[in-house]
């Protein structure tokens, strides 16, 4: 209950921000149309570029804009919240609550994800879907594994996001990290062109990485290109990857806790 009761405050916090909710979505359905009628170009010349047809394209652009804040591809989120706290010293506090430190935090970023993909995720989905011929998931299986693999998408950035925030352990500062970090999400999530797209082995190599589970394996799903053992095995491909970045975390978290000093003292 602990861990819901987190969820449910963060969430209750981000929906406070009306105007910066509605500003991100007129911003994502503006760069949702732009990118469109670019796709729209490209299949034009290419009809059936990375398998997709036209309509699979324009459904992966507006999908793509509806998990931005939802995966917090460039992030921000809980895992920012805590390197504040590690610059100041307040993380001491943190590391002495008697809950699970990981658990604490996810379940706060889990919160706020809820928030943005009802909020920033919903509206450019719907908007794009009264502008352009979206393709919608064929099945009710397919539409409970695209549920299920949007939260495993932000349960695996949540620990990218972590590691970078722990990186304020050793630099006390974050931010050159996050925007390597950054780029890294951008082009490695599909978030800048569907992976499907990339070229001969490059294309094997950057959909085994994390980041490929951020944006191309929901989309996938939702698409009905992955079905039966090949969406499981999507899924777990994302559970995978959750399994050992988390692990990842509560190591370099442990060796984090002999490192903290408390700023002035």
């Amino acid at each position: 209950m602990l861990y819901v009761a987190l969820a449910v405050r963060a969430f209750r916090r981000y929906s406070t921000y009306i105007a910066a909710t509605l500003a991100g979505i007129f911003t994502n359905c503006v760069f949702g149309v732009i990118i469109s009628f670019t796709y729209i170009a490209v299949w034009q010349q290419n009809p059936d570029a990375g398998g997709y047809d036209v309509t699979d394209a324009l459904t992966y652009c507006w999908l793509a804009q509806a998990m931005i804040m939802t995966v917090a591809i460039w992030g921000g989120g809980a895992p920012d919240e805590l390197a504040a706290r590690i610059r100041t010293g307040d993380v001491a506090i943190d590391l002495y609550r008697p809950v699970n430190f990981l658990g604490w935090w996810l379940a706060s970023d889990l919160g706020r994800a809820a928030y943005h993909l009802l909020t920033r995720g919903l509206a450019p989905t719907a908007v794009g879907a009264l502008l352009f011929d979206l393709r919608f998931p064929p099945s009710m299986a397919a539409w409970a594994g695209f549920l299920v693999a949007v939260v495993l998408a932000v349960v695996v950035s949540f620990a990218i996001r972590m590691l970078v925030a722990s990186s304020a352990f050793w630099l006390l500062d974050q931010a050159g990290v996050k925007n390597l970090a950054a780029v890294f999400s951008m082009f490695f999530s599909g978030l800048v062109v569907p992976l499907v797209l990339f070229p001969g082995w490059t294309r094997d190599v950057v959909m085994v990485l994390p980041w490929s589970a951020f944006v191309q394996v929901p989309v996938d799903i939702w698409l009905g290109r992955r079905t039966g053992v090949s969406l499981l095995s999507g899924l777990a491909f994302q559970v995978g990857w959750c399994v050992v970045l988390l692990a990842l975390c509560a190591l370099v978290l442990r060796r984090a806790n002999r490192k903290v000093v408390v700023q002035g003292g």
